[in-house]
């Protein structure tokens, strides 16, 4: 990361990285007088790092973005020939749509479940030091706080629907499972009280923290997915937040569509929240070339270590792309070459990643395209993080979701023209979109060829009606398969749970 950031971010970096192997129960401070602890605003933001590095786990192998993912219709995990990644089929009854309470004790469903809500947990125990404090600026980082916590609920409400709700660290009962709707209307609430008090620009202190930018964009999702969520229609308020953030002038699309994912990414002006990542600072967490590529490919990249061979492209999803879209690219395939520039041949055979699979449950070794959208960074080692930062929400997703909600209210016309919107795809290397051109079917094949293995494809496919539908290797699935159980040892935890349906 630039120097700037590590100099700002390195003590709230530091405390996220010691606190991940800390039991969230443990009171840190327990002996120390908040008031006397806190001597500046940097102490301050450095405790808050907590709630931050819960965040850090997601696009792991088995935390929530790898549900969401394999769920979906863009990425998957097929067990090889070898019988490596069956995983006791773990991974299948994800892809499948067959997870269901007797199997809610999956390894990845019940580490995301805990990602998010110890996340949740280390929110609520950093408003309960930092409240009754008073220090410069406790209006908006208080804010902050919650509408990180905010941000874990929407998680928890697009993959479990109703779940448990505390906004009380001292609270000593279990608590009580809320509806969507009670949680959709709280978080709503939460972003609409506290927006005012952030950051209103980007800058570099804030950067990888919660700001204007970030509060209307998630709001904006909330707005978007209401009709599915709580049957409330609300396409209108989510046009009128996506409109808060392009109104603040403080982003624009890159003329290149992968400098919002190279090594260095910071300073993307079209990442509005990310993640920030760092091979010494952080860990375990973003690997996403040892998950992926081929030990074939150690050649390409300089890899120190054997990368996994595990996570794939979906050959159909693949196929979404023109030869002539630039964003295809985001993907490896075809012959492969050294660092050197060479084409690399093993045994007599060029190494050549083909998208398709012939056969889901024993892929061979260099079948299924493998992600490159993050920039490889030389000699990066397994057990130390991508530096490039992972972004959560970019201005692409502020524009498109604007798009949506204005074509499903018949007024796609208005915001077609937007300078902006329309170099989304000349980048890519494709004609602007008319309003002729849009089609539920191309909107959701457009934003699945934008945002490929960013976290949103999964709540894209529910919202356009198709996630129960047959894809490669998937059957048709029915409509409670959008939500996904409340894991087994939640349930065993606290007996105020109720499972969601088969």
């Amino acid at each position: 990361m630039k120097t700037y950031f590590l100099k700002i971010a390195r003590p709230l970096l530091l405390i996220c990285l010691v606190f991940s192997c800390t039991d969230l129960s443990e009171t840190v401070y327990s002996e120390i007088d908040a008031n006397n602890f806190f001597n500046s605003e940097k102490d301050l933001i450095a405790y808050t790092g907590r709630a931050y590095t819960k965040l850090q786990s997601y696009p792991g192998e088995q935390f929530l973005w790898a549900l969401g993912e394999n769920a979906s219709d863009e990425l998957v995990i097929p067990a090889k020939d070898n019988g490596d990644w069956y995983d006791q089929g773990r991974w299948e009854v994800i892809q499948k749509h067959t997870l269901s309470s007797s199997t809610s004790n999956n390894k990845i469903l019940t580490k995301s479940w805990n990602l998010v809500f110890e996340g949740i947990s280390a929110c609520n125990e950093i408003l309960s030091v930092i409240t009754p404090i008073e220090f410069n600026n406790k209006e908006r980082v208080v804010g902050e706080i919650k509408i990180l916590r905010a941000y874990y609920y929407y998680w928890a409400i697009d993959y479990w629907g109703n779940v448990p709700y505390s906004v009380d660290f001292a609270e000593t009962e279990l608590p009580q499972q809320q509806n969507r709707k009670f949680i959709f209307d709280f978080i709503v609430n939460e972003i609409n009280d506290n927006v005012g008090a952030l950051q209103d620009l980007p800058t570099p202190e804030y950067y990888g923290r919660v700001t204007q930018g970030m509060a209307y964009t998630l709001l904006a999702k909330m707005y978007l997915n209401s009709k599915e969520w709580t049957g409330e229609d609300k396409f209108s308020e989510a046009v009128a937040a996506c409109d808060m953030v392009i109104g603040t002038g403080a982003y624009s699309i890159e003329n290149n569509y992968f400098s919002n994912f190279l090594v260095k990414n910071e300073n993307s002006s079209e990442n509005i929240f990310v993640i920030p990542f760092h091979p010494s600072l952080t860990g375990d967490g973003f690997y996403w070339g040892y998950l992926s590529l081929n030990p074939s490919s150690k050649a390409s990249f300089d890899m120190i270590a054997d990368p996994w061979d595990g996570f794939v492209v979906q050959p159909d999803f693949f196929a979404k792309y023109a030869e002539n879209d630039l964003r295809r690219n985001s993907f490896l395939f075809g012959q492969q070459y050294n660092s050197g520039g060479n084409p690399i041949v093993e045994g007599g055979e060029p190494f050549i990643y083909t998208p398709t699979i012939e056969d889901y449950t024993s892929r061979k070794k260099w079948e299924g395209a493998r992600i490159a959208k993050y920039q490889y960074q030389k000699n990066i080692n397994y057990g130390a993080d991508m530096e490039n930062d992972f972004a959560l929400f970019r201005y692409a997703d502020v524009l498109y979701m604007k798009l949506e909600a204005l074509y499903r209210l018949g007024r796609a016309g208005e915001f077609i023209d937007n300078s902006d919107l329309q170099k989304i795809r000349t980048r890519a290397g494709l004609a602007p979109y008319t309003v002729g051109d849009l089609s539920d079917s191309e909107l959701l094949d457009e934003f699945g060829r934008e945002f490929a293995w960013e976290g949103r494809r999964r709540q894209d496919l529910i919202r356009f009606g198709v996630y129960g539908n047959a894809w490669w290797e998937k059957p048709a699935s029915g409509p409670n398969k959008k939500l996904f159980p409340i894991p087994q040892t939640a349930l065993n935890t606290n007996p105020n749970l109720a499972q969601n349906p088969d």
